[in-house]
């Protein structure tokens, strides 16, 4: 598999979330080949067409251009009342703008949900599912991954410390890695 660059997005901004947890133990199982960056979205101004007409918000142009750069997508969400947290969706919009410029069409992403509770983030993961459906995202089917009871997966440092959920994991990013190489985008030409 040649190097694909993956951009991390993980929608809870908060410390120590069990979001990022998630996302550093997906990494560590991740296969070679696979390069990731984390991109910020809590410092992402609410999208409003309005600032696009009067002067683009560096932030949003910093992260269009990461989304750009990036060969695919990993989302790890928690669930919020069912769906998914504001700041992923309003990230997940200021992608598709300015119109005909859609950073995230055509692009591989794998998602990943978690949740204290039993269900692992149902409700988010497949919210999340429908709104990359319009943005044009290539969003892996299977292995779906739903993390209930994530609280009980790590250690007070963060670490995973759950055997079966380690492989379930490995296997889902041997899937994931597959899943980017079987829809990569052709390289684009000068």
């Amino acid at each position: 598999m040649p190097d694909r660059n993956v951009a991390v997005i993980v929608g809870s901004l908060r410390k120590n979330s069990y979001s990022q947890m998630v996302a550093d133990a997906l990494i560590a199982l991740a296969p070679k080949g696979l390069k990731f960056e984390f991109l910020e979205i809590g410092n992402l101004p609410f999208y409003n067409p309005d600032l696009e007409a009067e002067k683009t918000p560096k932030e949003w142009v910093a992260f269009r251009a990461q989304i750009s750069k990036a060969d695919a997508f990993l989302v790890v969400t928690p669930e919020y009342n069912r769906s998914i947290p504001g700041v992923l969706k309003n990230a997940l919009d200021i992608g598709t703008r300015p119109y005909g410029h859609n950073g995230w069409t055509g692009k591989p992403a794998g998602i990943v949900s978690s949740s204290p509770g039993g269900i692992g983030g149902f409700g988010a993961n497949h919210h999340l599912r429908q709104v990359m459906v319009g943005c044009g995202i290539k969003a892996m089917a299977t292995p779906d991954v739903y993390l209930g009871g994530v609280g009980a997966l790590f250690n007070e440092s963060g670490e995973l410390i759950n055997d079966k959920t380690r492989e379930f994991l490995t296997k889902f990013m041997a899937a994931f890695g597959d899943w980017i190489e079987a829809n990569a985008a052709e390289p684009r030409k000068p």
